[in-house]
């Protein structure tokens, strides 16, 4: 009879906080203990030392955080703690494809790892990367993955003193950062070495802008490749606004105007967004790919392989840039909390990229 009574009582009691904050503010932790009929130091040990309370009392404060629907403030609990369980990775371009793959990477590590992830989007913007640093930095998190928009570093866009870990993702760090990048010259060398040794000997390059270190890299190997042919081969350089398929499109646009006697019979393009709109508009216009141009991407994203001409591409490992990242950003923390920071030694990954043959190329005989 006194077990039943104090039940009702006790679901009284919950009925009673439920009203006060049905419209009002979240639950507390002192509405579970007032409802509980404990401390509020006894339901913190119950969230955070379980051990430590008997079992009697540890199911009368579970029952309440249930019956109420109490979530506990992680926010709060982190800046009291001084340590988050949020990373950040800010990237150039949210809607890239690209950066879907290495995001997943990222995820997925960081799952593993028992944290989460805030993703952030610079839209290729220094204004915008240095606020969202300034933001990453602000919420306390464990660290942050970035790919700047400065192919030399994210220095501008760090706040003064700060000493949360931060991981190049896509960039090389030198010395000074953690880093996972591709060797971009070396995949443009790919490309250009296909193409030629294919027997193309009016090529052209679609890329763009100059300020994104990775074009500037693919570029430069791409026109190594060409100058070292034994081939004597014109290369046409079409710069591009950005990395989209409209921009893809557009300079399909001017590689169709040319006369058909100098048209390059094969294009590079920096990305496979670029390559994707340049093969719509070749087929629009009735260019035939590969008979009349020869079109290689580059990221090899999943639209890659499912176009209507499959593209050639050179495949950069998107999903392992972004766990590797990942798992570099959780060694540092791991030493700055082991109060290791002088031992920690940065880390420079860089992946080689392969070049994956499909329709959009022929080999010219």
């Amino acid at each position: 009879m006194v077990a039943k009574t104090a039940l009702r009582r006790f679901n009284r009691e919950i009925s009673s906080v439920r009203e006060e904050n049905a419209v009002g503010p979240s639950v507390s932790v002192k509405d579970v203990a007032a409802a509980a009929g404990v401390s509020v130091g006894t339901v913190s040990n119950v969230l955070n030392r379980p051990d430590r309370v008997g079992a009697a009392t540890r199911s009368r404060v579970e029952a309440a955080i249930e019956q109420l629907g109490f979530v506990r403030n992680e926010s709060a609990r982190h800046l009291r703690a001084g340590a988050s369980r949020t990373i950040g990775f800010l990237v150039l371009d949210a809607a890239n494809p690209f950066f879907t793959d290495v995001a997943r990477g990222v995820e997925e590590a960081a799952r593993d790892a028992g944290l989460a992830v805030f993703l952030c989007n610079s839209d290729n913007l220094r204004q915008r990367e240095h606020d969202y640093m300034e933001l990453l930095f602000e919420q306390r998190v464990r660290g942050v993955l970035v790919t700047p928009v400065d192919p030399g570093g994210v220095d501008a866009s760090l706040p003064p003193g700060v000493g949360v870990p931060v991981v190049l993702v896509d960039r090389t760090g030198g010395d000074r950062y953690c880093s996972v990048s591709v060797d971009d010259v070396y995949g443009g060398r790919l490309a250009g070495e296909y193409l030629t040794e294919s027997g193309h000997e009016r090529i052209a390059f679609v890329g763009g802008p100059d300020s994104v270190g990775q074009v500037q890299d693919r570029l430069s190997g791409f026109r190594d490749a060409v100058r070292a042919s034994a081939r004597d081969t014109t290369l046409t350089e079409l710069p591009t606004a950005a990395l989209t398929v409209a921009e893809g499109r557009a300079a399909g646009q001017r590689l169709a105007g040319m006369p058909a006697s100098r048209r390059p019979t094969a294009a590079f393009c920096a990305n496979d967004l670029l390559a994707l709109g340049l093969l719509q508009e070749m087929t629009r216009l009735r260019i035939r790919v590969p008979e009349d141009l020869a079109i290689v991407g580059y990221d090899d994203i999943e639209f890659a392989a499912a176009a209507a001409v499959p593209l050639t591409s050179v495949r950069q490992p998107r999903h392992q840039i972004g766990r590797t990242a990942a798992e570099l950003l959780a060694e540092e923390t791991a030493a700055l909390e082991g109060g290791v920071r002088g031992g920690h030694r940065h880390r420079q990954v860089v992946y080689l990229p392969e070049l994956i043959v499909r329709e959009s190329t022929v080999r010219v005989s």
